[in-house]
């Protein structure tokens, strides 16, 4: 049986479709396909009900997983007992604030997962790294970018606020309103200006660095403030989220690498980037 077709079978599997496992076997759809079709006809039965969601394995295909992913293990152990092992590849990644949590450590398991060896250390992206996780307004010129993530913001409010009655919050009437200053955030300076432009003033109650601790004082009524429009942000209970009419602040978030010599070993986080892009529909690489 082809060693080949069973990796095939549990990227598939576990990624829930033919594309997703093409991305993470690094082969085209119809290799996949191909290599699936063949293991079933070899095994006589269909291992996969296809359909335009992706694909969910048949009790046949959820009674080969165990073993495939037994086989595959044991490979791989055997490669190790007679391989000596390179030295891991040092990567430096420099990370601004407020990137997300969840969303951060998908990438970075990915990463690590794709990478070849990699010893990945995160620092601060104003330290020395080899890349560095920014948003586009940071970018430097000696540096190309790879969008990742497009984040819209929202003005969060305790539960039960008045304004969290309306679809919508006006600028004027963030005039005087208790509020929760982050900094450093680029979404806050674009704020700051139109507030400024427009003769209006927040009452500042607290200045922090981190969202997780702004928004548990959002929560906890001390003021409100203004968080990027994330889904698990969006569904917290105590907090309500509105845009602020005519201020579309918004910022791109991606990898920011030298334009020359850049190390080989970021190239799959760039294609992690790419792909997350294009699953936005947010076209192509800026």
């Amino acid at each position: 049986m082809d060693v080949r077709s069973l990796r095939y079978f549990i990227a598939a599997y576990e990624s829930g479709s033919i594309s997703a496992a093409a991305r993470r076997c690094h082969v085209a759809q119809p290799s996949i396909s191909t290599a699936l079709l063949q293991l079933e006809e070899r095994l006589g039965t269909p291992l996969f009900e296809r359909h335009r969601r992706g694909i969910t394995p048949t009790e046949e295909g959820q009674r080969l997983y165990p073993l495939a992913r037994q086989v595959s293990e044991d490979l791989d152990a055997i490669g190790r007992l007679f391989h000596t092992p390179s030295p891991p590849t040092p990567i430096r990644l420099g990370l601004m604030r407020s990137l997300g949590a969840h969303r951060m450590t998908d990438l970075l398991k990915e990463y690590i997962n794709r990478g070849d060896n990699l010893a990945l250390t995160l620092v601060n992206p104003e330290e020395r790294c080899d890349a560095r996780i920014i948003g586009e307004q940071d970018l430097v010129t000696t540096e190309c970018f790879q969008p990742i993530w497009h984040d819209s913001y929202r003005l969060a409010l305790p539960e039960g606020h008045p304004l969290a009655s309306q679809a919508t919050v006006s600028l004027n009437e963030l005039d005087g309103l208790p509020f929760i200053w982050r900094h450093p955030c680029a979404a806050m300076e674009q704020l700051a200006l139109a507030l400024n432009e427009a003769g209006l003033r927040c009452q500042v109650r607290a200045r922090l660095r981190t969202i997780e601790y702004t928004l548990g004082l959002v929560a906890a009524g001390v003021g409100a403030s203004l968080v990027p429009a994330w889904p698990d942000i969006l569904a917290r209970p105590d907090v309500q989220c509105r845009p602020v009419e005519g201020l579309p602040i918004h910022q791109i978030i991606g990898v920011a690498y030298p334009a020359r010599h850049a190390s080989p070993a970021l190239a799959p986080l760039l294609a992690l980037g790419r792909e997350a892009w294009a699953q936005a529909g947010l076209g192509a690489t800026g």
